[in-house]
């Protein structure tokens, strides 16, 4: 049973292909273009090229089960059988059921969606409560295995561990607590393990990433018993439980008094384990996954510093391998296709590929007690530094991140804006059509002048100012068919970013971003959204919101510069978007909504570390709206995530008007607001557009109903849960007159 596991690792790889090959094709199923035996085609496609690759790299411990046609969350609960009954009672395929937890049905919604832990990746929730029956279903797992088998790779079966699986559950019904259910599936995971035992498996690598944040002396007491009844299991592979996003604190020598045989270990993100290790004492019997290459961020590894770490850790455990910090799911594929790129910004980045051969280096200079390893690079080009940015951040006042008191705004607001109660809105985009992405994909080519670009964007934002006209929206949005991204393009417009053209990573499902890359100070170079605003704003009498990503959110969704702090980052970032603000209103715009739905997102996973990020977040999104005047109304978005956590820095924003994914979770974040005694307007969202489905007037009027219930009706926004662009028109259309015609009514009575 316990076989050497190597000496070099990833915790998983990038699953959507180099061109994003599975998101098309999940696509083109869901569409009905193609069929499941297609659609399975090119997955195992993608899984063979991944395999060869790693193999072929030189790395000697290869995971297998990293796959997913949506989210890997999604991909235990089918392995543990928690699927809900409202989604088995369907009758549809495997697949398909699949799908509907995911995605949603006409006859059901869909799984709530939220962030996984800090990072921009969303996960599926799985509904876990009394009554979930669970049954070992090992079939992916095995399937994966034995392809993996077929090409002569040895691979290591991934699956998320018991304990992290139920404290990220919710009870369908809101009531109990999945992880009173972990003896139960507990069980299930033992029946798992042997069936892999059967079918030869050697290794599995189950992880507890849940253990990396604050968590209590029973629950740290229930996974060390978890892993010990599962070590007790008789034929049973051989255990890594992998951890990564922090420092493990408690849970670690929780996990070293069980008879597990392999732990990882997060040293990028979580230097303190390196200290935990060093005082646990010698670590006999057990191997040390050393997570020394980042997984997270594209630059290269120092690699020096790296293998000082890892001979430190050598000089504990029987067995030390070298590995990723965490999967690689979450930078690009391959930086060879960059080949636009900058050298001096290119020479520096490592992406998934080559990240595969850092790992694979250190782990040979590991074993041959070597240090004859590649020296830093130099220095950064003093062109990356901007005096004029340094100096405006140097002379900033607390008066710079403050407005007048909200009553007062609040006034004026009413006063210039004259809107109605229970005032409609959308979040900012519209449907990202075929057309806009081809006319877009001409003009960056060069196939397409700007004069006739700017003609057929103008035309779209005509079209979706008239159709909000129609449909009877109060406050308007220009619709942002010229964006690419909410991050990437303003990326693409100031100074210090790097943008990729192939650099893609899975945010959810289908769903991928381009992380733009962060190398230098950020200035503004020219206004970035004024021209199209105004131009919105010329076609209607109705109030046209500017649109803009706030600093935390872009320093979230981009992968930032490590030489100096994110809060000097976000005051950048900030100072740049505080000047387009003033360029909106001096250009007659009313309203300007500043989104930062990654406010949670980056939250550290320690609470000593959270009061300081929050000090700088909350700080740099008051720098950037804090310079206009109170009678210009601003508005905040925030999305997919659990807000009761951050709930005091969403009221410390101080924007006039928060709207805040609330569909899915079924408005719980209002009930958190009004804990916090929050005073100002709102707008928890009423339809969510990650699902196909489009929700019904009746159901659009009962969430309402449900909000005014905590929030005072003159308070209340309303609009959906998140930005229209992966959405269709006619759900869009159907979708916002159920919006417009349950606030009509409501506001009849």
């Amino acid at each position: 049973m316990n076989t050497a596991f190597g000496q070099s690792t990833v915790l998983g790889y990038p699953r959507i292909g180099r061109n994003r090959e599975l998101k098309k094709a999940v696509e083109a199923y869901w569409a009905g273009h193609i069929d499941a035996e297609e659609l399975e085609t090119t997955a195992a496609a993608l899984r063979r090229e991944v395999w060869q690759a790693l193999r072929d790299a030189g790395l000697d411990a290869i995971p297998s089960n990293t796959f997913s046609y949506y989210d890997h969350m999604l991909d235990t609960a089918v392995a543990v059988g928690a699927i809900p009954r409202r989604f088995a009672r369907l009758g549809l395929s495997e697949l398909n059921t699949y799908f509907a937890m995911a995605r949603g049905v006409d006859a059901e919604p869909a799984l709530e969606l939220t962030k996984w832990f800090d990072t921009n990746y969303h996960y599926l929730v799985p509904e876990v409560d009394g009554d979930t029956v669970f049954a070992a279903n090992p079939a992916k797992a095995l399937r994966e295995y034995r392809e993996a088998r077929d090409l002569g790779v040895e691979s290591r079966p991934v699956l998320v561990g018991p304990a992290t699986f139920l404290l990220l559950s919710k009870a369908s019904d809101g009531g109990g607590q999945p992880f009173d259910r972990l003896p139960d599936l507990v069980d299930v995971y033992a029946d798992l393990l042997r069936t892999l035992a059967d079918a030869g498996v050697r290794w599995v690598q189950l992880d507890e990433p849940a253990y990396v944040g604050e968590r209590s002396e029973a629950e740290i007491a229930a996974l060390r018993d978890a892993y010990r009844r599962l070590c007790a299991v008789e034929q049973r592979p051989t255990i890594f439980v992998a951890t990564y996003f922090g420092t493990l604190g408690d849970a670690l020598p929780a996990l070293l008094d069980t008879p597990i045989e392999a732990i990882g270990v997060d040293l990028v993100a979580g230097p303190g384990n390196l200290r935990q290790l060093a005082s646990a004492g010698p670590l006999r019997g057990k191997t040390i996954v050393a997570g020394l290459v980042d997984g997270r961020n594209v630059w290269r590894t120092d690699l020096r510093a790296a293998i000082t770490a890892g001979a430190v850790v050598t000089g504990l455990a029987d067995h030390v391998a070298v590995s990723t910090s965490c999967s690689l799911l979450h930078v690009p594929v391959d930086l060879s296709a960059e080949t636009a790129l900058d050298p001096d910004v290119r020479q520096r980045l490592a992406f998934a590929r080559q990240k595969v051969d850092e790992v694979v280096l250190l782990g040979r200079a590991l074993r041959n007690g070597t240090t004859s390893l590649p020296a830093p690079l130099p220095a950064s080009p003093a062109s990356w530094y901007d005096a004029t940015v340094r100096g405006r951040l140097a002379a900033l006042r607390a008066a710079d991140r403050q407005r007048g008191a909200y009553p007062q705004r609040a006034a004026a607001q009413q006063a210039r804006l004259h809107l109605p109660a229970l005032p409609t809105t959308t979040i900012g985009s519209f449907p990202q059509t075929d057309e806009l992405r081809r006319a877009r994909a001409a003009y960056r080519a060069g196939q397409l002048d700007e004069v006739d670009y700017t003609r057929r964007m103008r035309l779209e934002v005509g079209r979706v100012i008239r159709l909000q006209e129609r449909l009877g929206l109060d406050v308007l949005v220009h619709g942002e068919p010229e964006r690419n991204d909410m991050v990437q393009y303003f990326g693409e417009q100031l100074s210090g970013f790097a943008a990729t053209e192939y650099g893609w990573v899975q945010s959810y499902g289908s769903r991928c971003v381009r992380p733009p890359i962060i190398y230098g100070d950020v200035a503004r170079k020219a206004p970035m959204t004024v021209e199209w605003t105004t131009y919105a704003q010329s076609l209607t009498d109705r109030p046209v919101k500017g649109m803009l990503t706030g600093p935390v959110t872009i320093l979230a969704w981009s992968f930032v510069r490590a030489d100096q702090p994110s809060a000097d980052t976000a005051d950048q970032v900030a100072l740049a978007l505080r000047d387009e603000c003033r360029d909106l209103e001096a250009a007659g715009i009313r309203v300007i909504q500043v989104d930062e739905p990654a406010l949670r997102e980056t939250l550290p996973l320690r609470r000593a570390d959270q009061k300081a990020y929050l000090e700088w977040a909350v700080g740099a999104f008051r720098l950037a709206t804090s310079g206009v005047a109170d009678d210009t109304q601003v508005h905040t978005h925030l999305c997919y995530s659990e807000f009761g956590e951050v709930i005091t820095a969403i009221d410390a924003l101080d924007a006039d008007v928060t709207s805040i994914e609330a569909s899915r979770s079924k408005m719980e974040v209002l009930d958190d607001l009004a804990a916090i005694g929050y005073h100002r307007g709102v707008g928890p969202g009423v339809w969510d557009i990650h699902s196909p489905r489009v929700p019904s007037h009746e159901e659009v009027v009962q969430a309402l109903r449900r909000a005014a219930a905590v929030v005072p009706v003159e308070r209340l926004w309303v609009n959906p849960d998140c930005g229209l662009k992966t959405r269709a028109y006619p759900e869009v259309k159907a979708s916002l007159q159920h919006l417009v015609a349950a606030a009509v009514e409501l506001r009849g009575h």
